[in-house]
């Protein structure tokens, strides 16, 4: 389990960076994909394309449309949606990260290249010279690399911890969770870390019991996104709010790694 969570965040890194100059050529069987599209940009080392233009390559076939300000694929037992503003897409219930949001130039709604082979089961390889190749899967979007039950406990315990933070806020705690399962000081499946209680009750929505309530709409996505591979906060494993709290253990004894609405991470 442990080495599957560190895979998930190794895959998140591949999915989100290729080099700049990786915009110059994009080439598909031999051919160069940008001769067909010019509409990509790199936003610091993420590079940027046309959805409708590597959609068609990586689902030939798929419909693209807009419509009332999202960009939908829909192809062969998947439906794919982009909105641009939003720091993710949606495939078949899945939800990937995009931390620098899906873009909207010249009328081409544009996300970063790996996350959009990710979602549709491509592959993409760099080379210095020959730049970036598209590989075509099968034109169809993977199963989630999470069970149910993570799903479940995940929404509810970033629910019960961020109510009221924003996005960023809710995958931070998400991150905690995680690095959690990843750790040998810690439990090794995301149930048991929220309710790990070696050391005492380790996150208070355990205690007055709201980790069982029922999570908010933005907490389902956080775990989703998280659980796919998105991380924030790096690697903190500690998270208090210092307002709410008498107990600065953590302040005193860990290593500040940053801050966050109203939380303040520690490794």
């Amino acid at each position: 389990m442990k080495m599957k969570q560190a895979a998930a965040g190794l895959a998140l890194a591949a999915a989100l960076v290729l080099p700049a100059a990786a915009a110059d050529v994009l080439s598909v069987n031999g051919q160069n994909l940008w001769s067909q599209a010019q509409a990509r940009l790199v936003e610091g080392d993420t590079t940027y394309v046309s959805l409708r233009t590597v959609a068609s390559v990586l689902a030939p076939g798929a419909a693209v449309t807009w419509e009332d300000g999202t960009a939908w694929v829909r192809g062969a037992g998947f439906t794919l949606s982009a909105r641009p503003g939003e720091q993710w897409l949606t495939v078949n219930g899945r939800a990937l990260y995009i931390p620098h949001g899906v873009r909207l130039e010249e009328g081409s709604t544009l996300v970063p290249i790996r996350t959009l082979a990710r979602a549709l089961g491509g592959e993409v390889e760099w080379s210095a010279g020959k730049g970036v190749k598209l590989i075509p899967g099968e034109g169809k979007p993977e199963r989630p690399p999470y069970t149910e039950e993570d799903l479940y406990w995940m929404s509810r315990i970033i629910s019960a911890e961020s109510r009221g933070e924003p996005l960023l806020g809710k995958l931070a705690v998400g991150t905690v969770v995680l690095n959690r399962v990843a750790s040998g000081e810690f439990p090794d499946t995301v149930r048991e870390v929220i309710f790990d209680r070696k050391w005492g009750v380790q996150f208070t929505p355990v205690a007055n019991g709201t980790v069982y309530d029922e999570p908010t709409q933005e907490s389902v996505l956080a775990a989703k996104l998280v659980l796919d591979g998105a991380r924030v906060a790096g690697d903190s494993l500690y998270f208090i709010a210092p307002e709410l709290t008498d107990n600065h253990w953590t302040m005193e004894n860990r290593t500040y790694v940053t801050t966050i609405g109203c939380h303040w991470f520690y490794e």
